[in-house]
């Protein structure tokens, strides 16, 4: 079946053509039209269900543009306004009638005579959500979403100095692939002291986040904030027990293997010790890779990569060009980071990152690229609901697509060899993330179990766990002051937490997809393309079954595609 691109955004039929969103009073008759509305048969209840989800995707897209242009430009205070108004006085009011609505389906007989099959897991998340509403979470809730957007807005203003200019720290860490040693530690310390500077007002952020997101949890009857978050990411395939024995197979699977990575890097450079400024380094006479010069060279770049790879890829690229819905470059007062915003009405998502012309932007590019293609290829289902699929399937989306375009970066780099360490540097990513990913998600297990920690505990504990990951390759000596506070670089930690771990089973269901693209192509994007256009109308390990993986993150798997991706860095 060919796919198209050009998307189309989704009309109003239940609401004006134009409406706007200016106050709760212009959007409440919607939902009270609904709530009251008799439902005296199956077409009735469909229709009432496409009415709903024409609502939530008119609200979702509101909410996601207020955050789009808030994080584009932290300091624009009128954005940061429209932000908080929505999410103090617009989503708590909606969420009573969210709850109701979700009744109504739930106890309507014919609901019971619509498609099980087809509306399994939608129906399924909704008395998920009915399980967990509480209206005493309503105002805490809001408090959260406001509070987590502070961390942009303290992190958005942090620079450094560098041979006279001012630098982002996303600009700054091109530095740390310097040749020459003195430059790369000067840097690394310059972006960890400025760190340093605001860890008080981070460590406070964080400390009432945990408070307020601890309540919710007891408030829903969990004996902690991690298993309420359980329950509402609708984790039904694996529990917490699993993600600890995912915490021990990194460290027995993989940290030997970062341990080589690094041990052969140091012997590239010729060090008799590694530090951490050294990692990206290449060796002297070799310059870094830059595979793009600006964020339009970029995006032009990408489109054509993605075009030798499918053309409706590269057509997904084109038309958020088109519309608009890119920000790619690193600049003071953005926040930091990089994501692909679903858009639920316009269909074509917004890509937003930092990008500084270095090898890691590439592949956040070509990540981001695979989340929007994500977001086009799920659009035509039929409600709002459908499209909400699991996160770790979002990632399988993002990055396989950072493997699959491998054989055509020859679009950014013009030299063989080039290539080749671009590569190279893609496949030793693969590999050297799980620490860290193993690290940030034990790290949030321990935070959320032991609500009450002290700020000193919160540090003793972190470079505990940290140091379960480190590679032994690595000398730290002396940068313990660093590395006491390097949590707070995670963004993760303060604006979605729990969401971490689908980095880890995601990429281990990318390399699976990348092992079906090596024995055969055209194959391995058919099933890449089948299982993105299921949106979330199938369960998790249905998904993973529908895109030719397993939905396994055992011991024993993770050491299959460890060697897998070993042997073909080796090939390198």
């Amino acid at each position: 079946m060919p796919y198209s691109a050009d998307i189309k955004k989704l009309e109003h039929f239940f609401l004006p053509k134009e409406f706007t969103l200016s106050n709760w009073e212009s959007l409440e008759p919607y939902f009270i039209q609904l709530n009251e509305r008799p439902l005296n048969s199956v077409s009735d209840l469909e229709q009432w269900l496409k009415d709903m989800s024409e609502v939530e995707a008119f609200i979702s897209e509101d909410a996601c543009w207020r955050q789009v242009r808030m994080t584009c430009d932290t300091e624009n205070k009128s954005f940061e306004e429209a932000f908080n108004f929505f999410f103090m006085e617009i989503q708590p009011k909606i969420q009573p009638y969210a709850d109701l609505l979700n009744k109504k389906l739930i106890d309507c007989p014919f609901t019971k005579e619509i498609n099980q099959h087809k509306y399994f897991t939608y129906l399924r998340s909704v008395r998920k959500s009915i399980e967990l509403f509480r209206e005493s979470n309503i105002p805490l809730q809001s408090e959260v979403s406001v509070l987590q957007q502070q961390y942009g807005a303290i992190a958005g203003k942090m620079m450094i100095e560098q041979d006279g200019k001012e630098f982002t720290l996303q600009q700054a860490a091109k530095f740390l692939e310097s040749e020459n040693r003195e430059i790369r530690e000067t840097v690394y310390k310059k972006i960890a002291s400025r760190r340093l500077e605001d860890k008080d007002p981070l460590n406070d952020l964080f400390s009432k986040l945990i408070e307020k997101r601890h309540q919710i949890g007891l408030n829903a009857g969990f004996k902690n904030y991690r298993d309420y978050k359980f329950a509402e990411m609708g984790r039904f395939d694996y529990t917490p027990e699993a993600c600890y024995q995912f915490h021990e197979a990194v460290k027995k699977e993989v940290v030997p293997l970062v341990d080589q990575i690094y041990n052969d890097q140091k012997n590239r450079l010729g060090l008799e010790s590694m530090k951490p400024w050294d990692t990206e380094a290449e060796p002297a006479g070799i310059k870094p890779l830059r595979p793009f010069t600006d964020g339009n060279d970029l995006l032009t770049k990408s489109i054509k990569c993605l075009d030798e790879l499918n053309p409706f890829f590269g057509d997904c690229l084109r038309k958020m060009k088109e519309l608009n819905h890119l920000d790619l470059d690193s600049r003071k007062g953005k926040s930091p980071g990089g994501y692909n915003m679903p858009l639920a009405e316009s269909g074509a998502p917004f890509i937003f990152m930092n990008a500084a012309a270095q090898m890691s932007d590439l592949t956040t590019m070509v990540h981001e690229s695979g989340h929007a293609i994500h977001s086009f290829l799920s659009h035509p289902l039929e409600l709002t609901g459908f499209k909400e699929y699991p996160t770790e399937m979002a990632e399988v989306a993002s990055m396989s697509m950072e493997l699959f375009t491998m054989d055509h970066w020859d679009v950014f780099f013009n030299d063989e060899e080039e290539m080749k360490r671009a590569k190279r540097h893609q496949l030793e990513r693969v590999i050297t993330i799980f620490p860290w990913i193993a690290t940030i998600d034990k790290f949030q297990h321990w935070i959320y179990e032991h609500p009450t920690h002290t700020l000193e505990e919160r540090r003793e504990n972190w470079l505990r766990i940290l140091n379960e990951f480190s590679s032994t390759s690595i000398d730290f000596s002396d940068l313990e002051k660093f590395r006491s506070y390097s949590w707070q670089k995670q963004l993760h930690l303060f604006e979605v937490p729990f969401y971490y771990i689908e980095y880890g089973i995601a990429q281990l269901g990318a390399i699976g997809m990348w092992k079906q693209y090596r024995e055969n192509k055209e194959k391995a994007l058919e099933n890449y393309i089948t299982g993105l256009s299921l949106g979330g109308t199938k369960t998790l390990p249905e998904l993973y079954q529908a895109s030719g993986i397993d939905f396994d993150f055992s011991p024993e798997k993770i050491s299959e595609l460890m060697l897998f991706v070993k042997k073909e860095l080796e090939s390198l």
